[in-house]
């Protein structure tokens, strides 16, 4: 759908956070007398009105009645495809569309790399745009990273490095080469089951020409077997880690320790960005000394420095158990006190009980909403680490202070939400950098969003 095929339309744009305001941004520049009804919170109506006069606002969620009234609903990322409103809205003959399909709708010839995964997207995104950029190829990194696709309406680049999360890979497409980086439980509250999340996500493989997935993960390999032009990265064949290096089949490239950012997991997003580069027909190898010089990404898996003999890892970004077993094990041989815990969404902690019998941190300290029940576990299996438990984050910070050895590591990796005490996960990273004696708001920021 592109923005023209509005005109005339009954429209509703559904959100009014950065993604919202973009859209109806969007709608007046190019369909300037067009009309549209917002449906946003209730305190957020004077701020619309201001934001744009001619609009009609509604301070509330629509019902199914309200919606299905418009030809055309515009929605925000947050809000789940599988509203009932929605569904109703569709049933009764409306389309639903957004500002990332709205984009693709109006570069239908733009060579694009769309990167999703559970985990590993970002930094993988961002590392493909800072490689590419070392080859002198004009580069845009947009979408779920920080630059939503709107702000880039009218841009040029050569080539598109542009992050999905699971609520965009439905609206996105046609893509050159589609990048999967892992797949694992998480935004169960918006997708509504596991196998939804699962199907969402390998939505981006149905709009790929090319997809590449990582090899090491037999249900992603068995989910898309069928796909004409499926390449691997993480396996011999192409770009793998091994004996801490990168390779390129038999052909040993870098050394691991030379990558800005630690830990296997890194080294893996490191290959699926040189594969994807090799993909689109550019040299990997010429990008490779790049890899040095890439700066992590804020809140994953990020350095903020030494304080108070310790050392201060801000991984916010964690939102899954799984992640948080990641980073701990790019930090092995460490004495690390970990911080885990947060919203509660019901998701299974036993593999990080397993991962951390095999090899436990120094300590471990829950919080937040799910902290009783994670801490629980842990006693239960007997982990070789103090566990402890704390009912929030600046608890948990004063405890590890003091339980953490003198130049050991203290490390935020929630694998939770934050939505118990936090705006959102760079809200909580902000504060915990604050807490660790840091200035939190000097941490923020991701290099390189645009076009450059």
């Amino acid at each position: 759908m592109r923005i023209a095929d509005l005109a005339g339309k009954r429209v509703a744009i559904w959100g009014f956070g950065r993604e919202g305001r973009l859209a109806i941004a969007s709608l007046r520049q190019r369909l300037p007398g067009l009309a549209m009804t917002l449906f946003c919170a209730a305190d957020e109506n004077d701020a619309a009105h201001a934001f744009d006069a001619a609009l009609t606002v509604a301070g509330h969620e629509p019902d199914a009645a309200e919606l299905s009234a418009f030809d055309i609903v515009v929605k925000s990322p947050g809000v789940s495809a599988y509203k009932p409103a929605l569904l109703a809205a569709l049933e009764a003959g409306a389309q639903v569309t957004s500002g990332t399909a709205l984009w693709f709708g109006e570069h239908p010839k733009a060579r694009v790399i769309a990167i999703t995964g559970t985990k590993g997207k970002s930094t993988t995104t961002a590392l493909l745009a800072h490689l590419a950029r070392s080859l002198g190829v004009r580069t845009a990194l947009a979408g779920n990273i920080g630059m939503p696709l709107l702000e880039l309406l009218d841009a040029q680049a050569e080539l598109w490095c542009i992050e999905l999360s699971s609520f965009q890979t439905g609206e996105a497409g046609p893509v050159d080469l589609g990048v999967i980086t892992s797949l694992y439980e998480e935004h169960l509250d918006w997708h509504g089951s596991r196998e939804r999340y699962v199907s969402d996500k390998l939505k981006l493989a149905d709009v790929s020409r090319r997809l590449l997935v990582n090899g090491w993960q037999s249900a992603l390999l068995e989910r898309t077997a069928q796909h004409p032009q499926r390449e691997l990265f993480g396996t011999p064949s192409g770009w793998h880690v091994q004996d801490g290096a990168i390779y390129r089949g038999s052909e040993r490239i870098v050394a691991v320790s030379a990558l800005s950012v630690p830990g296997q997991h890194n080294a893996l997003n490191a290959c699926a960005a040189l594969a994807s580069l090799e993909a689109m027909g550019y040299d990997a190898r010429a990008a490779v000394p790049a890899l040095s010089t890439f700066r992590p990404l804020p809140h994953r898996l990020q350095p903020l420095g030494s304080h108070d003999g310790f050392d201060w890892i801000n991984d916010s970004i964690s939102t899954t158990p799984l992640a948080t077993l990641a980073a701990l094990d790019s930090l092995k041989g460490r004495d690390v006190t970990v911080l885990v815990g947060g919203h509660d969404r019901g998701l299974d902690w036993s593999a990080f009980v397993d991962g951390v019998l095999v090899s436990p941190p120094h300590a471990i300290v829950c919080s937040g909403a799910n902290g009783p029940r994670i801490a629980e576990a842990l006693l239960a299996a007997k982990v070789q680490a103090r566990v402890e438990l704390r009912s929030t984050l600046d608890e948990a910070v004063t405890l590890a202070r003091d339980i953490t050895p003198l130049s050991g590591c203290i490390l935020l990796s929630p694998g939770a939400p934050s939505f118990d005490q936090f705006h959102d996960y760079a809200d909580r990273g902000r504060h915990f950098a604050d807490l660790a004696g840091f200035d939190g708001h000097a941490i923020t920021g991701i290099e390189g969003l645009g076009v450059q």
